[in-house]
């Protein structure tokens, strides 16, 4: 063996999407990242979301999962968590005494929440107050468009969608921020500190309503708007819940149009690819589960979140109508938590250790660890569970890299990996690399979206 073919035989050379694609495949990237896109327009919020996932669901022959129905190999199930967490299904041919094979993501947001109380006046306009949800920098959600989703519950029980902003002839929100000219006081304080949550205030309009010497003229007029339009009044904002986010359009990015640039692709690119390999399924051998969760940027929390008993209770009914313990069924299974990782960005290559960061167009990224200061709310895959893949991923040509997330002590994050391997189920995370994580626009590449659905379309047809 020369020298040459030694380091080839013996290094580990990572290669790009591009350079190992077929032209199908070419054509494939494409056609995913249109479809994509639709589905990113489609689903500006967790319960927007869902309401897409039930559709595109029961258009591919699924249908609601009932307690106690009998089921069989091939059926293909959903069951809708209170409009805003969802889980699919394909059941399989071997028993689910053998394990399921799971790909977790979530689909929720950072955003800004509307507070109960939001509406008031000053300087003779409306604003709206909001809390900020999940890690955000604050700065960058002042002066972009805004669009306002949600729900209302009005007294009498009648609940109300509200959407403002998705339509061409809607309008639109923003928050203002201070002109440069009267910025210097502004200017000498932190990123962090410029913004404050308190100052994140939706700018909502303008008109008054009744005469000159009357107070909260501009607030009533709003109010008369809503009511006008949505029959609801300043009470029922208590029982509402109600977000902004971003309004522009999801769009192609560079010349070439080799990126995706939208909001809320963290994590709805790992969920998309979730849900379009299960929708694809035919009857595999391990009953495949996609599980669309909420709450994942604020701990995973509350009934819709991944620590919920909801995901248990529905594995739960499918073990015991087969007469199969769910924690022998848990033993057994495999969850890919499909959540994104961050992209190497050259712009700031100080924060990642090149070795070990994920490259755009590199593929889907793997990431053994998250957590921070020494893996701390980590479930660090076995080196048992990463050989399976690399040989599935092989198989498959699946184009894949491993990352982490940021330098040693440079910061971490978490996923809902460590919360299903709570309940002894293998787990790894793994998902598209993006950049400008967490921010109203956020990029992929769609080479590593295609990746990262060919990846879990692998492991619902073939991981055991």
């Amino acid at each position: 063996m020369d020298y040459k073919e030694m380091k080839e035989r013996l290094f580990y050379a990572q290669k790009s999407v591009y350079d190992l694609l077929s032209d199908e495949e070419a054509d494939a990237v494409a056609a995913y990242g249109e479809a994509y896109k639709d589905f990113l327009d489609r689903a500006r919020t967790e319960r927007l979301a869902v309401k897409r996932a039930v559709e595109l669901a029961e258009a591919r022959g699924f249908r609601a999962y009932e307690a106690d129905m009998d089921i069989k190999p091939g059926d293909k199930l959903y069951v809708n968590n209170r409009g805003k967490s969802m889980m699919l299904a394909v059941i399989g041919t071997k028993p689910l005494s053998d394990g399921i094979n799971i790909a977790a993501s979530h689909i929720d947001a950072p955003r800004l929440d509307l507070k109960q109380l939001p509406l008031y006046e000053d300087g003779e306009m409306a604003y709206l107050k909001t809390h900020y949800y999940g890690g955000i920098k604050k700065y960058q959600w002042v002066t972009i468009p805004l669009a306002l989703y949600g729900i209302v519950v009005k007294a009498d029980g009648e609940a109300v969608e509200v959407a403002i902003g998705d339509r061409p002839e809607d309008p639109q929100f923003t928050i203002t921020d201070l002109l440069p000219h009267l910025s210097g006081d502004q200017s000498k304080k932190t990123l962090s500190e410029a913004i404050s949550g308190e100052s994140l205030n939706i700018l909502f309009g303008s008109l008054p309503l009744g005469d000159e010497e009357e107070k909260d003229r501009v607030r009533l007029g709003m109010l008369s708007l809503l009511h006008e339009k949505y029959g609801i009044c300043e009470a029922d904002f208590l029982s509402a819940e109600l977000e902004a986010v971003p309004a522009f359009a999801v769009r192609d990015i560079g010349l070439d149009r080799s990126f995706v640039g939208g909001y809320g692709q963290d994590d709805r690119s790992c969920a998309y690819a979730g849900l379009k390999a299960i929708l694809e399924l035919n009857t595999p051998e391990r009953t495949a589960v996609c599980m669309l969760a909420d709450k994942e940027e604020i701990g995973s929390e509350g009934v819709s979140g991944m620590k919920s008993g909801a995901f248990d209770q529905f594995i739960g009914r499918l073990c015991r109508s087969q007469g199969v313990a769910l924690l022998d069924c848990f033993a057994n299974s495999f969850c890919l938590s499909t959540d994104v990782c961050n992209g190497f960005d050259p712009g700031f290559p100080e924060v990642s250790e090149k070795r070990n960061s994920a490259r755009m167009n590199y593929g889907m990224g793997i990431m053994k660890y998250t957590g921070v200061r020494g893996k701390s709310g980590s479930s660090d895959a076995s080196a048992e569970v990463i050989g399976k893949l690399r040989k599935l991923f092989a198989e498959k040509n699946v184009i894949w890299q491993m990352t982490e997330l940021g330098k040693v002590d440079q910061g971490g994050g978490g996923t809902v990996a460590w919360i299903m391997a709570e309940r002894n189920i293998d787990t790894i995370d793994a998902g598209v690399p993006v950049l400008s994580m967490h921010a109203p626009m956020e990029i992929s590449a769609k080479a590593d979206l295609y990746m990262t659905y060919k990846a879990v379309k692998a492991v619902f047809e073939n991981y055991r």
